[in-house]
């Protein structure tokens, strides 16, 4: 399996914030890039054989260019330390076309946007589609302090500026996001979206749901999972319907795993369990879901799963493959 990449050349790095890094991506011959929707993200291949996933923040109308930002974590898994170690200004890198798993939805009367840290990067591209298009919307922007906020600058001196605010951990307290009563606000029929840590989003669609949000108007993304890992775990096989191939799945190993070792690959991205990219159908049987992916109403269904991370309650699932 296979997806189309093309290369395309640093023109410019820089600090945008403390411990953030902005790239900006152009084509080698000049060309245009293919073109993205606010939301949209690219499969970005690093020194070492890693591929992450990381946001188009700027305009979708520019053709000649990707914006992304990426937050140095040394926790994190490393890829966002090659980015910022390995990569430099004037060399080539291999990207994915966009792809979007976190699109707005235009037919909504009113939009609220709230990102936390790293998670602007998302919603700033929203936000800019959406002015553009003469939408209401809202945006709220917490991060830990001025100087590790992305894009201000660029937000405060656009019209963005006029539905923007700011919460900063650091600064007083009457500054700092109302959760409960911001939701509240929202007019009905609001429709949100939300990117940021784990435990930021995890606190927004909580509240959400509390709140009796419906599912339909809740949209988020997330850059990372945390991927349940029970200690009784148990065998299971999968069966390629295409060929009648069974494959033993024992502890511990995943399924991408397992089938890469009988000479199956699968595309993977992520292995979280958070982008999509080895979505794969299920013919027969009923996945354990551990992904941060799909929807609930998804997962019900039992139709579909990602194998990076997600296992089978059933003795075996046949897969299409």
């Amino acid at each position: 399996m296979t997806t189309a990449t093309l290369d395309v050349k640093i023109s410019k790095k820089w600090e945008e914030a403390q411990g953030i890094c902005a790239f900006e991506l152009t084509s080698e011959n000049g060309v245009a890039l293919p073109p993205f929707s606010a939301g949209s993200h690219i499969d970005v291949h690093l020194p070492g054989g890693l591929i992450r996933q990381y946001s188009l923040c700027n305009n979708p109308n520019e053709s000649n260019r990707y914006h992304i930002a990426v937050l140095r974590d040394a926790e994190g898994r490393g890829g966002s330390m090659a980015i910022h170690d390995l990569v430099h200004e004037g060399d080539t890198l291999r990207i994915s076309g966009p792809k979007n798993h976190f699109p707005l939805a235009h037919d909504a009367k009113n939009h609220l946007l709230l990102a936390g840290g790293i998670g602007i990067t998302p919603i700033l591209c929203m936000a800019e589609r959406l002015s553009l298009a003469n939408e209401t919307f809202e945006m709220h922007y917490c991060a830990r302090s001025p100087k590790r906020a992305a894009f201000v600058s660029r937000i405060l001196s656009s019209d963005l500026g006029r539905s923007a605010s700011f919460h900063f951990s650091d600064g007083e307290p009457a500054q700092k996001l109302d959760l409960s009563t911001t939701l509240k606000q929202a007019p009905e029929e609001t429709h949100l979206y939300v990117c940021g840590p784990r435990g930021f989003m995890d606190a927004v669609l909580t509240e959400a749901r509390k709140q009796g949000w419906p599912e339909t108007r809740l949209h988020y993304e997330f850059f990372g999972a945390v991927i349940e890992q029970p200690t009784n775990d148990a065998s299971f096989q999968v069966k390629l319907a295409s060929s009648g191939l069974t494959v033993d799945v024992p502890p511990g190993c995943t399924v991408v795993q397992a089938l890469a070792e009988n000479g199956v690959e699968v595309l993977t991205s992520c292995e979280q369990g958070v982008c999509g990219t080895c979505l794969t159908r299920v013919l027969e049987g009923q996945p354990e879901h551990r992904d941060s992916y799909l929807t609930d109403e998804e997962k019900t269904a039992c139709d579909q799963f990602l194998p990076c991370c997600s296992r089978s309650k059933t003795q075996v699932l046949i897969l299409d493959l």
